[in-house]
């Protein structure tokens, strides 16, 4: 995915949480990318034209309360293994046959909600995932509102399906690719890691900026399938990976937003931005 300097700006507050960012930070990060100061200064001036970002009478730049719900589950990536309880066989469904196709934005919230909560269809207007999240479908119901799914779309637990359907249920997620993806980034993970603390500052800076963005996105779209649908085995490592990965992508930027005079990051990689990649 191309970094924009939308994109940019959006990750760096993210990144801050509600520490306001000077726009000399902004620039001096977008420099580090290939990002122009005009085109920075125009991206701010967008971002605040849609309300995702404030800025304060001082000059300083934060996320919008707009952002909070979606930068609450991206950065729950670290104990997403505390969401889980044990696999019993049954479902949480979703009813959207009756929702109305009001606008694009509207779908595009539904769907982005669905698919942070790892929801698939099954069949038109129903959708479900196993019902491993702690709280069952009370706490789902409640993530997807919260996520921006109409409230009144049905959500209930569904047990006793069919055999064939319970095996074509368990089929909507791809098993291998999930396990291959957990695998791949781990490695990515691990490589960059041992020679991070190596490269020049604003070359390090770009490697786990861009890398742990990607591990995030990863992370924040996983459908947090059970056994026996997937080897959560690989999903520990991966999180126990970025763990660490975190740690030193913090020492890294920590110092960079040292020379530009700006808040250090509470973490690089705990708050990031994925509203692009829905």
């Amino acid at each position: 995915m191309q970094l924009t300097a939308q994109r940019l700006v959006l990750d760096l507050m993210s990144a801050a949480g509600d520490v306001e960012m000077p726009v000399r930070a902004l620039v001096g990060a977008a420099e580090v990318f290939g990002i122009t100061q005009n085109s920075l200064r125009v991206a701010l001036a967008r971002l605040l034209a849609d309300g995702k970002v404030t800025r304060n009478l001082r000059g300083l730049y934060a996320l919008s309360a707009a952002a909070e719900p979606v930068q609450r589950h991206v950065a729950s990536w670290s104990t997403i293994e505390e969401r889980l309880v044990p696999w019993h066989g049954g479902w949480v469904a979703v009813h959207t046959a009756g929702l109305r196709r009001s606008s694009r934005a509207v779908v595009r919230r539904r769907e982005r909600a669905l698919e942070f909560l790892g929801m698939r269809r099954l069949s038109p207007g129903l959708w479900l995932r196993p019902d491993n999240l702690a709280g069952g479908a009370c706490q789902v119901r409640d993530e997807l509102a919260t996520l921006g799914m109409e409230p009144k779309a049905p959500v209930f637990a569904m047990t006793e399906l069919s055999h064939t359907t319970d095996a074509r249920a368990r089929r909507l997620w791809n098993a291998k690719t999930i396990e291959r993806a957990y695998r791949d980034m781990t490695d990515k993970i691990a490589m960059s890691e041992r020679g991070l603390d190596r490269l020049p500052l604003e070359q390090a800076v770009v490697e786990c900026f861009l890398l742990g963005g990607r591990a995030i996105r990863q992370l924040a779209y996983d459908p947090l399938l059970p056994e026996p649908i997937v080897a959560t085995c690989l999903r520990s490592e991966l999180v126990a990976a970025m763990r660490r990965y975190d740690r030193a992508g913090r020492r890294v930027w920590q110092k960079f937003m040292r020379e530009h005079d700006a808040p250090a990051l509470e973490s690089l990689l705990s708050f990031r931005n994925v509203e692009s990649a829905a």
